[in-house]
């Protein structure tokens, strides 16, 4: 069985990648730093660094990317394999 995610977090994901295509690959961890960049989840502390205030949400909302990503690598790859 798979794992049901909430609409925010697809859509959020979703939203993402379409509207920055190549920012995002096919590794989690390159992933979460992007996520935490383009999205207001992280804060700045004051000292230059930013903290990770929904440290969780960051983690779902990369991981649906991160498989978002590859499944449409998937169908990239079926639909060029299908037409050659």
């Amino acid at each position: 069985m798979g794992n049901i995610r909430q609409t925010y977090i697809k859509r959020v994901a979703v939203e993402l990648v379409q509207n920055h295509p190549e920012a995002f690959s096919a590794d989690f961890s390159a992933n979460r730093v992007k996520v935490l960049e383009l999205t207001d989840l992280a804060v700045d502390s004051g000292d230059g660094k930013k903290k990770v205030v929904y440290k969780k949400l960051v983690n779902r909302v990369a991981g649906y990317v991160t498989r978002y990503h590859r499944t449409q690598q998937r169908k990239i790859a079926d639909t060029s394999f299908t037409q050659s």
